[in-house]
């Protein structure tokens, strides 16, 4: 399909520290194919981090990014390329008309945007894929971010430019790998490390709490100096020391939070370590034109 488009193709294909046999089987890919380069990293750094790191060497004009489980179909490159044709669009990507799975997932779905759209400074597009054609510039500026503990879905929203989406049926019917544990984790990665709302509700609720702790104080006071009642102080004093002490430990832990997040900011570690770059001999289609180099992100 690529090649329908433009004679200078290269396919490049990230091996995320797989387990099984997929760095062979994208190894023969190139041994059949010259334009195939497989970037092998030095471990399982996740998926995320993985297709930075494709992104970043990519060099060509237009950046088609795919996930290798083809539940996208490839064809929607054609869609995209017209309509990115059509628009003068610097990107295009795909978003799910209806979410494909089981109720699990469409639930779990639907909390974890209601959730982003509420606590984000941004929010994000609704049942958002991974398929997306890209120009150049888009991708230059998308590597620029040094970003750690990053969302992926969250650089490509605030990266701008212009975008428009198109719908795209999935192929596959199979249940997600993403766990209730891991679709929690990631809520909260994407909300704690792309927005401070989250901050502002703490300061308005620690607010409102202290406010209405006051009305009760003036409230008691009321009482005692006009009907001479004396407010019971042993369950008023437990019920405050559990209140106050679990409002404490939720504010220490979302602070904790952002604290870590700092932490792994300032360690400026790179997205991941390549192992080796698998490239055939003459699978140079950039080779010509020193334009064309690969955007590295991890530059100081």
């Amino acid at each position: 399909m690529a090649a329908t488009l433009t004679s200078r193709v290269e396919f490049i294909l990230v091996d995320d520290g797989s387990p099984d046999d997929s760095l062979a089987v994208a190894r023969s890919l190139m041994a059949q194919d010259s334009r195939v380069v497989v970037l092998e990293l030095a471990r399982n750094f996740g998926h995320h981090k993985a297709m930075m790191t494709g992104l970043a060497h990519a060099r060509g004009d237009l950046v088609f990014l795919i996930d290798c489980d083809l539940e996208e179909p490839p064809e929607v490159l054609t869609r995209f390329h017209a309509e990115m044709t059509a628009g003068a669009w610097d990107v295009v990507y795909g978003v799910q008309n209806r979410r494909r799975g089981g109720l699990f997932e469409r639930l779990s779905g639907a909390v974890f945007f209601t959730l982003v759209e509420a606590l984000s400074d941004l929010p994000l597009p609704r049942n958002l894929i991974t398929a997306r054609l890209m120009s150049r510039p888009y991708v230059q500026a998308l590597v620029a971010h040094r970003d750690r503990e990053m969302q992926i879905s969250h650089l490509w929203a605030i990266t701008g430019f212009r975008q428009t989406a198109l719908p795209v049926e999935k192929l596959s019917l199979s249940p997600t790998s993403y766990s209730l544990g891991r679709k929690i984790d990631m809520a909260v990665k994407h909300i704690t490390t792309t927005s401070t709302k989250i901050l502002y509700f703490i300061l308005y609720s620690g607010f409102a709490i202290s406010a209405a702790s006051v009305a009760y104080i003036c409230y008691s006071l009321f009482k005692y100096f006009v009907y001479g009642a004396v407010v019971s102080g042993y369950y008023s004093l437990i019920v405050s020391l559990w209140f106050f002490g679990g409002v404490t430990i939720f504010i220490l832990g979302i602070l904790g939070i952002y604290i870590a997040n700092i932490l792994s900011e300032v360690k400026r570690r790179p997205y991941t370590h390549l192992r080796a770059i698998h490239r055939a001999d003459d699978g140079e289609p950039f080779a010509d034109d020193p334009t064309h180099s690969p955007m590295d992100p991890f530059r100081p």
